[in-house]
């Protein structure tokens, strides 16, 4: 039996999911000026995965740069969230919301 489908589908699952509040954590504390930080990480995992020959690590490096890369886009939308009230704002950049 072949699992490696089964590792990656696991975890490209959490990796997802470890994602989701690691961009929540950066617009708060951080703001939108991030983003660099997500796009330098997505390149450099991505160049990784091409270099590496482990058949599962090699994907699992290409899901977490192209996680990074997605949460460039989740970052802004993080902004658009806070405004509308949805999670809370850091009370140290309240101009930056208006």
């Amino acid at each position: 039996m072949n699992y490696i489908g089964i590792i990656i589908a696991i975890t490209t699952f959490l990796v997802i999911g470890i994602f989701h509040p690691i961009v929540i954590k950066s617009e708060y504390h951080f703001g939108t000026k991030c983003w660099w930080w997500f796009l330098i990480s997505g390149i450099g995992f991505i160049a990784c995965s091409l270099f590496v020959e482990n058949e599962i690590l090699s994907p699992v490096l290409g899901v977490v740069g192209c996680s990074c890369l997605w949460s460039i886009l989740e970052v802004f939308e993080q902004r658009q969230r806070v405004k509308k009230g949805w999670f809370p704002m850091n009370p140290k950049r309240k101009d930056d919301y208006a």
